[in-house]
């Protein structure tokens, strides 16, 4: 199985100009170990183009084995304890919009509403954070930002990597903050209110707003 195999159609031909790009990390990886498990490298992009209305854009995968699942700050449901940048996520959701805080950190509920999560940079190596970053995934996700730039997509840019997509994006189209790292939350990202600021993006547009307590 390849990294493409279970991408959607709308991206596998919106994608084709990285497809190059795609396969030749791929091949230099084949000796590796790396997270996320090689048939989730891609899995943000297994629904289609057309349902997605918001994209959370991180920085990599989470390096401890067992944890990263192919969606940005996601983990299985089984995961425990939570890693901090989800803990901290959860903190942000709960003060923002008063839900109830989530017990697990499977955040499958999010993407089966069109909201995107996917790293500027999309595996690592074990037990390595940013091990991967000068490989080559910086071009396929800036393509993946400049493809759903062009369309009424908000982007929630959370760290100074994915903030480097912020120009892929209409201006009024981002919700951006530092990186709920535990290193960077207290810098700016508690407060930032990414929920709310991003279902009253959709709301004025007259788009559906997503239910972020359900999960």
């Amino acid at each position: 199985m390849t990294f493409l195999s279970k991408v959607h159609p709308e991206w596998k031909d919106a994608l084709h100009a990285v497809e190059p790009v795609i396969e030749e990390i791929e091949y230099s990886l084949k000796a590796n170990a790396f997270q996320p498990p090689a048939h989730q490298v891609l899995r943000a992009l297994e629904r289609p183009i057309s349902q997605i209305s918001v994209v959370i854009f991180g920085q990599d995968p989470y390096p401890t084995p067992g944890h990263a699942s192919g969606l940005a700050f996601s983990v299985n449901a089984d995961v425990t304890p939570l890693p901090m940048s989800l803990q901290n996520i959860f903190l942000e959701l709960v003060s923002d919009i008063g839900c109830t805080a989530p017990t697990r950190g499977d955040l499958s509920g999010w993407a089966d509403q069109g909201v995107a999560l996917i790293n500027r940079v999309l595996t690592v190596p074990n037990g390595r954070s940013n091990g991967h970053i000068g490989i080559g995934w910086q071009k396929v996700t800036d393509e993946i930002a400049r493809i759903l730039g062009e369309r009424e997509v908000v982007a929630i840019l959370w760290g100074n990597n994915a903030r480097q997509l912020a120009p892929f994006f209409r201006g009024e189209w981002v919700v951006a903050s530092v990186h709920p790292s535990p290193l960077s939350a207290h810098r700016g990202f508690f407060g930032s209110r990414p929920f709310s600021k991003t279902n009253a993006i959709l709301r004025s547009h007259g788009l559906d707003i997503i239910d972020w307590g359900a999960l």
